[in-house]
């Protein structure tokens, strides 16, 4: 594009890339080869976003974590040159992920026991039930079918609707709601009408709670309602944090990684001819770190001057630390763009890093462990129904995926 930023010193004005940048073509799996490009040159540029502002674009792993780990870098979505996704009324409308501490860790505390490690693998047999229970349904009815709608949406679907007390029932609502807040280029009227229509169906279903508790999560949080320490809006946004980051995240890896390892037998012939708790925890990892679902970056602003890199950021200024670039790094990942189950990739930032770093991650990855350990056995000779390059990619979301994955056997 035209538009140019100009160094002090006598260097030559400099182009200012876009932020989304575009993946290759034939290329679903890998990062954008711009931001490969920038990883490979080393020194921070700026980028523009749709509203024309310039945040600075970090794509090393260790200056990504060192940013996530630092004070003056602020997740405030109301903070000085934060660098937005998408139009906003400027409101955080998203609960505690968009705070900083110590009000981030206020709330983020009233929520950590049930996705913590021993609550989670207690929840191990029931979700072993549901992948079952679908993979009997695929097998009754017969390819091809869409892995999306049969396997990968539902599995995530039913287990966060029961850690929260959420009727399934309701599932074709939140779902349809979650995808039009995660696409990028949806209006901002639209984007807030899908947020409304969920912190209302949110609320409603609290004061059910209130009348009459159950042991899940957001009866849990009602009581907090009750005695004061918050109040049914927080809850609501709470809720919706959660029930979208609890099912869309998890679907998109599933069917994501179904799709990765189907185009690496070798790796999915490890995977399923090997019963090793071991390989398949390690594959997980590996598969988040191949892939880093969550696109449009960390997004950062900075409240005092950092030098990083060589380059001052100033205060009010923006940053943008992309994890799919950051886990391709050579530097902590020897061979990068290769797959690779046996790799110890649990350094990788596919859950970001520092106080902000995922809440669900136990969650997450058991279920990818009993889905990727369970799938691909119960279905050895399971296979693309469609070619790569006919499938509907979520290139316009921020969240990578597949919209649709036939499949059949």
């Amino acid at each position: 594009m035209a538009d140019t930023l100009t160094g002090s010193a006598p260097a030559a004005a400099v182009p200012v890339p876009e932020f989304p940048m575009a993946r290759a073509a034939g290329c679903p799996f890998d990062p954008p080869p711009a931001l490969q490009a920038q990883q490979d040159e080393g020194r921070l540029v700026k980028v523009r976003l749709w509203d024309g502002s310039t945040p600075w674009l970090i794509t090393r792993y260790a200056d990504q974590r060192a940013l996530l780990l630092d004070p003056r870098v602020s997740a405030d979505i109301t903070s000085p040159g934060y660098p937005l996704q998408a139009p906003s009324n400027g409101k955080n409308n998203i609960s505690f992920i968009l705070m900083d501490d110590p009000e981030h860790a206020r709330l983020r505390r009233m929520v950590t026991a049930p996705f913590a490690v021993k609550r989670v693998e207690a929840l191990r047999p029931g979700v072993q039930k549901i992948v079952d229970d679908l993979i009997d349904d695929m097998l009754t009815v017969g390819g091809p079918v869409d892995l999306v709608e049969a396997f990968a949406l539902p599995v995530p679907s039913l287990v966060i609707c029961r850690l929260l007390g959420v009727p399934y029932e309701d599932h074709d609502f939140f779902q349809e709601n979650s995808k039009i807040l995660i696409t990028r280029d949806v209006a901002m009227d639209d984007r807030m009408a899908a947020h409304g229509k969920l912190v209302g169906y949110l609320d409603e279903l609290m004061g059910e709670k209130m009348a009459h508790p159950g042991d899940d999560l957001l009866s849990g949080l009602v009581e907090r309602v009750v005695s004061g320490e918050l109040s049914r809006q927080d809850v609501a946004q709470m809720g919706v944090l959660l029930l979208l980051a609890g099912h869309e995240t998890t679907a998109n890896m599933i069917a994501l990684g179904t799709l990765a390892l189907l185009e690496h037998p070798d790796q999915l012939a490890l995977l399923r001819d090997f019963e090793d708790p071991k390989l398949v925890a390690s594959a997980v990892e590996e598969l988040l770190r191949y892939l880093s679902i969550v696109h449009g970056g960390r997004r950062r602003a900075v409240l005092e001057d950092i030098e990083i890199a060589g380059q001052v950021i100033r205060a009010g200024e923006g940053v943008i630390m992309p994890n799919d670039i950051a886990n391709r790094d050579p530097e902590a990942f020897p061979d990068p763009d290769r797959l690779d189950i046996t790799r110890d990739a649990r350094r990788h930032v596919a859950f970001g890093f520092g106080v902000h770093q995922c809440l669900g991650q136990p969650l997450a990855r058991m279920e990818l462990q009993v889905v990727y350990s369970t799938l691909y056995r119960r279905i050895p000779t399971l296979r693309r129904a469609a070619e790569v390059d006919g499938l509907p990619f979520k290139h316009d979301g921020s969240v990578y995926g597949v919209y649709e994955l036939p499949v059949t056997w």
